[in-house]
């Protein structure tokens, strides 16, 4: 359970740091506890989708795993951010990224800002 929380913090903080970083993926609300609710919901759906649909997505489009040499990685992490926007949206949450470039940046953005959390807070 404690690690579920870590995770669902570091995602946390990677979705907030990347709403700061770039123009097109934002995080609105009125105060810093309603931008503070709307990230870790916005987390949590992030992660659920990379739990859920990650996998299917991944076993479906194996051949150009193959043939991009795991580059398409890139591209689905970008699609799974830019459906995390989409589903927040639908759930009226603040958050938003305004497009397939912007998503491209912020899941690169989001994938170094949980690898270097990781790193540091992964101790057992």
């Amino acid at each position: 359970m404690k690690s579920l929380l870590i995770k669902l913090i570091v995602n946390a903080a990677a979705i907030w740091i990347t709403a700061v970083v770039l123009d097109g993926v934002n995080i609105t609300g009125d105060s810093w506890g309603d931008k503070a609710l709307t990230v870790l919901f916005v987390a949590l759906i992030f992660g659920g989708i990379n739990i859920v649909i990650k996998p299917i997505v991944k076993l479906f489009s194996l051949p150009l795993f193959i043939l991009t040499l795991g580059l398409i990685t890139f591209v689905i992490n970008a699609l799974m951010l830019w459906l995390t926007s989409y589903v927040s949206g639908k759930l009226d949450l603040s958050f938003h990224v305004e497009g397939f470039w912007p998503a491209l940046l912020g899941a690169l953005v989001v994938s170094l800002v949980s690898w270097f959390l990781n790193l540091i807070l992964d101790r057992d």
